[in-house]
């Protein structure tokens, strides 16, 4: 699941946290509400930030071949 979690300190900056978004999309995600907030001060990268999405196929490359020798 992807979460975006804002927390708002008293005096005004604001803490966001985002979950559930392998790799660098998150930052796609998020750029139109730092640029509604203001000035983005620092940034804290995830593992799930260097991870490396998944992608899997239904076809394979490699066919099984059997053989028996004559001995």
């Amino acid at each position: 699941m992807e979460t975006l979690e804002f927390i708002i300190y008293p005096d005004g900056h604001v803490k966001e946290v985002v979950t559930g978004i392998v790799g660098t999309s998150c930052a796609e995600v998020t750029a139109a509400i730092e640029a509604q907030l203001g000035r983005v001060v620092s940034q804290e990268k995830t593992s799930e930030y260097f991870a490396q999405p998944v992608n899997q196929t239904s076809e394979t490359s490699a066919t099984n071949q059997v053989s028996y020798s004559q001995w």
